[in-house]
């Protein structure tokens, strides 16, 4: 891709898959019908490949060459689409087995259904989701913000004109995620999003703008 073809768009799109996500594996973790599950319970369980994996992703870490910001915006979303993919596969099978049917992976329907908590998940899967949005877990507040704001500086070429605009992208990109989530997104949201902006806050303020 180029650096900066549509890419408030890409930002924008970025930022709504991510408050999605952290929003629903949320919910999954929080999710009370299924009994006593913890994590504990099942740290010596086999591997599934039909479950998300939740992996570290690479960081900006100084003044980056236009090739080198390409790669990391490649690598970003290649990490996020395969996060998504193993995710909305994972509840998808969870749907089906529980007879509710109809809907398509990663649409408002699909969040929605989400949203309500009108399913039942097991110990593994709630497990796997409260790790996911732990402190250091993939879909926990530092990861994510981080993963965001990394995106926004590489896409941006670290131009503070066209961070600004990136920051516009993100506060769209959260609308559209409560929007599809149906109400208010959970407060792990609301705590992912208001760090994000504190790294944008602090970005004006290193390179001397106002914001």
């Amino acid at each position: 891709m180029k650096i900066g073809e549509n890419y408030q768009n890409i930002q924008n799109n970025y930022a709504y898959v991510n408050a999605n996500n952290v929003a629903a594996a949320s919910k999954v973790a929080a999710e009370k019908k299924d009994g006593s599950a913890d994590a504990s319970a099942v740290g010596a369980a086999a591997p599934n490949t039909d479950r998300a994996e939740f992996s570290a992703d690479t960081k900006v870490t100084s003044k980056m060459s236009d090739s080198e910001r390409a790669a990391l915006v490649e690598s970003l979303k290649s990490d996020l689409d395969n996060q998504m993919s193993r995710f909305t596969n994972m509840m998808m099978q969870t749907f089906n087995k529980q007879g509710i049917t109809g809907l398509t992976a990663g649409s408002d329907a699909f969040w929605r259904q989400i949203a309500s908590g009108n399913f039942t998940v097991d110990a593994q899967t709630k497990a796997e989701a409260q790790q996911a949005i732990s402190e250091d877990g993939y879909w926990g507040v530092k990861q994510t913000s981080q993963r965001i704001f990394d995106m926004a500086k590489a896409l941006a070429g670290d131009d503070p004109a066209k961070m600004k605009k990136m920051q516009d992208a993100v506060e769209k990109g959260f609308e559209q995620a409560t929007a599809s989530w149906g109400k208010a997104l959970p407060g792990i949201c609301d705590d992912t999003h208001s760090a994000i902006n504190g790294m944008f806050e602090e970005y004006y303020k290193n390179a001397g703008v106002e914001k």
